[in-house]
């Protein structure tokens, strides 16, 4: 498998996938146990997962190559006719050309390379998997006889649009992280699709997606989307990450009655609302919002992580809303009124006994 970075994901959490990827710092560095957080949060400490679900640059990846580089010609890299799994990875490759031979070839990286235009790939039908992270990629074309393709990941490109792809009904994953694309859109006919990753772009609506029915994950974070609509037809969406949006009040999620991991820390929310229906949801992140008070949540039994740190809860009596998850272990409240009271680790271990860590630190017994 090609290894992704964000989102998403995430996302801590590009997750996560994933990985949050936004204005969080990465400074707290803690040994957790591996999260549930998809593709982009797949590696890396808390607070890294954190940044990459909300599609920023993961820092565990190489350092974007230098657009500045001489490209090499293909003839001078040697390919082995019978390798399934083709690596060329930061090859200064500026040409896509004379890869026929590869025709056993399931999973091909072009990564970090100084490709501008997706040519040449006609022959390679037994693709499963295609990475052109890092490119100078400005379009989506020549795509069309892929159609065994499971996984594309055109991140870091400067993509302005999604298109090309009405062939590739098979794909699973799409990574289009942190290009300049700004709708979406020409995503019909990707009915199997299960992981969508938008991060860093410049979209301002969520729309089209209706067709998309087998998306378990979605990764919108770093947008200038204001507002939380057009989700109806996910029933299957289990991952939700649209991190530093605009986005000021929580509406629209009725339908995602299977939704587990619900980011939407860095917008300007002032109330938790809007949750009746999400009673499965066990990671919810409101973290860096304007919210005043912990509210409409008690039904939510099955969290087990609440981040709430950087927010305006002033409140003790506000933590009981958190009394009937009993498997919560992670709760966020720094940089709230409430972490100036001298007893403040204290009481919310006496409020939450099933918690193991408080902020970015485990209790110890």
């Amino acid at each position: 498998m090609l290894a992704y970075a964000s989102t998403g994901l995430a996302a801590r959490l590009s997750v996560v996938f994933t990985g949050n990827m936004a204005s969080l710092s990465v400074g707290e560095l803690q040994e957790m146990e591996v999260d549930r957080r998809g593709e982009s949060e797949e590696s890396g400490d808390d607070e890294t997962r954190r940044k990459s679900i909300n599609g920023d640059v993961d820092p565990n990846q190489p350092t974007a190559t230098s657009k500045e580089e001489s490209p090499v010609d293909m003839d001078t890299i040697t390919l082995d006719p019978e390798e399934e799994d083709v690596d060329l990875v930061h090859c200064r490759i500026g040409k896509i050309e004379g890869l026929e031979v590869l025709q056993k070839a399931k999973t091909l990286s072009l990564r970090q390379n100084l490709i501008k235009t997706i040519e040449n790939l006609d022959s390679l039908s037994a693709l499963r998997e295609l990475d052109f992270y890092d490119n100078q990629i400005r379009k989506l074309e020549n795509l069309h006889n892929l159609t065994e393709l499971e996984q594309l990941d055109v991140s870091f490109n400067v993509l302005r649009k999604v298109e090309g792809l009405e062939q590739l009904t098979r794909l699973k994953k799409l990574f289009l992280l942190h290009n300049k694309i700004s709708s979406i859109g020409n995503l019909e006919h990707l009915t199997g699709l299960e992981m969508l990753e938008l991060g860093s772009n410049r979209i301002r609506v969520i729309e089209n997606l209706d067709s998309l029915t087998s998306l378990q994950s979605l990764f919108l974070g770093t947008n200038k989307i204001t507002r939380l609509q057009n989700l109806d037809a996910l029933h299957n969406l289990t991952v939700l990450s649209i991190q530093s949006n605009r986005i000021t009040k929580i509406e629209g999620l009725q339908n995602l009655v299977n939704l587990k991991e619900l980011y939407l820390s860095h917008n300007g929310v002032e109330v938790i609302e809007g949750l009746e229906n999400n009673k499965k949801l066990t990671t919810l992140d409101i973290a860096a919002n304007r919210v005043k008070k912990i509210e409409n949540i008690s039904h939510l039994t099955e969290l087990q992580e609440f981040w709430m740190n950087d927010n305006q809860i002033d409140n003790w009596s506000d933590l009981d809303e958190l009394k009937n998850a009993t498997s919560l272990e992670t709760v966020y409240l720094e940089r709230n009124p409430l972490q100036k009271d001298p007893q403040y680790r204290r009481k919310i271990m006496l409020a939450l006994p099933s918690v193991r860590q408080i902020d970015a630190t485990f209790i110890r017994f």
